[in-house]
């Protein structure tokens, strides 16, 4: 970050700017577009365009025009116009590429209905958002309350303020639709505000709150993804990805949007394979494919009859037995075009102190058998104890001993 406010401070930990997103200098924004014509003067005679970007609340964004003629810049706090009232946010983007930003989103900057920038926010107006922003929280424990008390199926997500105070958008989630009459009187009637209920998909809900994937790094989008494709089980199957739920959902509980980030590829390598569902005809039986390598080139086959045995083939082979069933010739069999894989050696890691085991430290759990035989164990050994007290006193006090009369066994020799 490259606020100063977020700097780390003595120690290394972070400060942190405690401004719950609204950094003034832009830097801790998500969704940021980095402004690669702003060292560049216009060139004579062109005005610059009056349109300029600005941010709200988790990453919301909205084209404004600039009819006072104000000098903006990024990062600069602003009044918008609203219905009613006004709002304020920070300026994101200035210059030509709004223009290029808006055609991207669909949006006519010569229409009339785009909303102006009435001013820069006063002081006055940015103590009245940030009181507005402080109250949020506060309110959405008490609205999902609300909503549990009214037995209504939906989530309240997030709730985001008005600059100025009089109005508050509930951003909500539900399966199907809900009837939220009754909802919005009574946080009108609590919270005393201007109520206004959006809802939101699943996907756009992940977006606003932010997070970690399972990746390890924040999520695509809530950091630069912007549009929302629909993403089906086929990108997993041509990636041979398991059908695994808890694997392939995100935190939005849909099929993770990464998943169609190296589909395209995948399509284009099984463009050379052929088909999965091709059967190959020879001698010993029928062959169905059961897996395919697109970065190595090679297939794998079984015989209908015995799932449990593979044959490792590469594609020409594969190709050319296709073409002599299609000539109606059956080949004798797989195992006279299949090929021997080496298996690669294991990498054990070990590393300089020869200390392999993450776990060598902890203390090994004692079972309860361990505990019952040394239990059993002091037992035997404080009474062999007693016993050897007793052989000591029974030395130093010698009985005398009893004679005993001598038996004599005779063999049978002549026994048959």
């Amino acid at each position: 970050m490259a606020c100063t406010s977020c700097s780390t401070s003595d120690g290394g930990a972070p400060k942190g700017c405690k401004n719950n997103g609204t950094c003034g200098t832009d830097s801790c924004n998500k969704l940021t577009v980095f402004d690669w014509l702003s060292n560049m003067s216009l060139p004579n005679g062109e005005a610059p365009f009056d349109c300029v970007e600005v941010r709200f609340k988790n990453g919301r964004k909205e084209f404004y025009r600039n009819t006072e003629k104000l000098t903006l810049s990024i990062g600069d706090i602003v009044a918008t116009e609203a219905s009613p009232g006004h709002d304020v946010g920070i300026v994101t983007l200035t210059g030509e590429l709004v223009k290029i930003q808006m055609k991207k989103k669909g949006v006519n900057h010569a229409g009339a209905e785009i909303p102006k920038v009435y001013r820069k926010a006063s002081q006055k107006d940015i103590d009245i958002w940030s009181d507005a922003r402080d109250k949020e929280e506060a309110m959405k424990v008490k609205a999902r309350e609300i909503a549990i008390a009214l037995k209504l199926q939906m989530k309240i997500s997030d709730i985001e303020f008005q600059g100025d105070g009089s109005k508050a958008i509930f951003y909500y989630t539900a399966e199907d639709r809900v009837d939220f009459r009754q909802l919005i009187k009574e946080f009108a009637q609590v919270f005393k505000a201007r109520i206004e209920m959006k809802q939101v998909g699943f996907r756009q809900e992940a977006a606003r709150l932010g997070g970690i994937g399972s990746c390890g790094r924040e999520l695509c989008c809530s950091t630069w993804l912007t549009d929302f494709r629909s993403v089906n089980t086929s990108a997993a199957r041509y990636q041979q990805l398991s059908l695994n739920p808890q694997k392939l959902a995100g935190q939005c509980g849909k099929l993770k949007c990464c998943l169609n980030y190296e589909l395209d590829t995948y399509l284009d390598a099984l463009k050379d394979f052929p088909e999965f569902e091709t059967k190959l005809h020879t001698e010993k039986g029928d062959a169905i494919c059961q897996k395919q390598d697109i970065f190595k080139g090679l297939m794998w086959f079984a015989y209908t009859d015995n799932f449990s045995s593979w044959h490792v083939l590469k594609i020409d082979q594969v190709k050319e037995i296709i073409a002599q069933n299609k000539e109606k010739k059956r080949v004798s069999s797989l195992e006279d075009f299949a090929i021997e894989i080496v298996a690669e050696p294991e990498a054990n890691f070990n590393n300089a102190m020869g200390q392999e085991s993450l776990t060598r430290f902890d203390q090994p759990k004692r079972s309860k058998n361990k505990s019952k035989n040394k239990s059993h164990n002091t037992n035997f050994k404080q009474g062999q104890g007693q016993g050897q007290n007793q052989n000591q006193n029974s030395n130093q006090n010698p009985k005398p001993e009893a004679k005993r009369p001598a038996i004599i066994i005779k063999k049978n020799e002549d026994k048959k």
